[in-house]
């Protein structure tokens, strides 16, 4: 017989959670400790595990989004849209939603089962289920209506595109989001400089300028004491990026990134770009499996043009999935333009939502997402 359990705390998930044949850190135990520890204010998560008699065989990872206005827009969020953004908010998304997925991170992070023993069929219908639980969970705990149910990133090969009789019976509806930007690992670049080889003229007198213009920076790696004396350093430079997004949906808890070093230990990477022993910008990443997930970064916005910051992070994360043999180095959305330059390409992502007031609410929930989530017409590189 198939059933679903729904967990409060990684402190309850069975011991068998972490031996399904599921490869990505982000649905391990250990990610999910550190981010039970450091979630934004707004995000809380719940575990779900589905199970055939005692076994189990599909997990999902649920967060409850507490959506207001102050976490959404940001301090360069342009005055009409935000005029126009906070009355539709305010009438739409403001309240609570439960996203299937980790809303801090792009890509399917939220989703696995194993379909030896489940079909996804079954499984999403399990999903369903434990969506309906939780609501009354949190209508009963903190007498909070959920107004928005959401899926979230699916590639376009995703299976789960293939259960639309499923969506549709739930009223959820389609819409296509931002592109995932990937930088694919070619199997001749066994060093950095075969890749920079490969660059056509322009792109490769880009990369020296940028290397020249970054060469009074000193780079290093942070341990965990590093990560903790800098806290308020690296804070810092991750809210002037972080608050400059104009539209956003959470701001990290202050010690996140501690929280991730002492689970993921070797597994998260975090280095620090210096000016005269003065911290002006780090990045991250996160090491899953045969990918490497760049993660959050921060840099002072005074100093990033003339130091070319952001584009040296991107190269020494390319470099660093190159010289480490990763298939591939996830670049996330945004910026797609100049992540292009270096050598990532957009692959389209999906996301299935609903407004669970009434077909109206629905209709405006499609424009709130091209309005908080446009997809942009922009101009790709080709660098090679």
């Amino acid at each position: 017989m198939t059933h679903f359990k729904l967990y409060h705390s990684t402190a309850d998930l069975p011991e068998s959670w972490d031996t399904l044949p599921v490869q990505d850190i982000f649905l391990k135990t250990s990610f999910l400790r550190a981010l039970e520890q450091s979630s934004p204010a707004n995000i809380s998560t719940y575990f779900l595990g589905v199970f055939s008699s005692e076994t189990l065989v599909g997990i999902a990872i649920i967060q409850r989004v507490e959506m207001y206005l102050d976490d959404v827009f940001r301090k360069t969020s342009h005055q009409f849209f935000k005029r126009f953004g906070k009355f539709l908010i305010s009438k739409i998304v403001k309240g609570n939603a439960l996203i299937v997925g980790n809303l801090m991170h792009t890509g399917q992070h939220g989703l696995y089962c194993n379909t030896q023993y489940i079909s996804e069929e079954v499984y999403l219908h399990q999903i369903s289920q434990g969506l309906d639980a939780l609501k009354k969970v949190i209508k009963d705990k903190f007498n909070k209506k959920i107004r928005i149910i959401g899926f979230k990133d699916y590639f376009e090969n995703d299976s789960i595109h293939m259960n639309q009789a499923f969506f549709k019976n739930e009223n959820l509806f389609k819409a296509r989001v931002q592109p995932n930007m990937i930088f694919q690992v070619r199997t001749t670049w066994t060093s950095p400089e075969h890749y920079i080889a490969d660059f056509n003229k322009k792109y490769r007198r880009r990369y020296k300028t940028a290397r020249k213009k970054s060469q009074d920076i000193i780079c290093k790696e942070f341990c965990l004491d590093d990560i903790e004396n800098f806290s308020d350093a690296i804070y810092n430079l991750y809210e002037n990026v972080s608050d400059n997004a104009g539209v956003n949906s959470f701001k990290l808890h202050h010690n996140h990134f501690y929280q991730l070093k002492q689970q993921l230990q070797d597994n998260f990477k975090i280095y620090g770009y210096f000016l005269n022993e003065n911290l002006i910008g780090f990045y991250s990443f996160i090491k899953n499996y045969d990918k490497l997930e760049t993660y959050f970064l921060g840099y002072n916005q005074e100093l990033q043009h003339q130091y070319q910051m952001y584009l040296n992070m991107l190269f020494d994360m390319a470099s660093f999935g190159i010289q480490h043999q990763y298939k591939e180095v996830v670049f996330a959305r945004t910026a797609m333009e100049i992540k292009s330059s270096i050598g990532a390409r957009p692959f389209d992502m999906y996301i299935y939502l609903k407004h669970t007031n009434n077909f109206m609410a629905n209709m405006l929930l499609k424009l709130v997402v091209k309005y908080a989530n446009p997809v942009r017409d922009w101009d790709e590189r080709h660098p090679f």
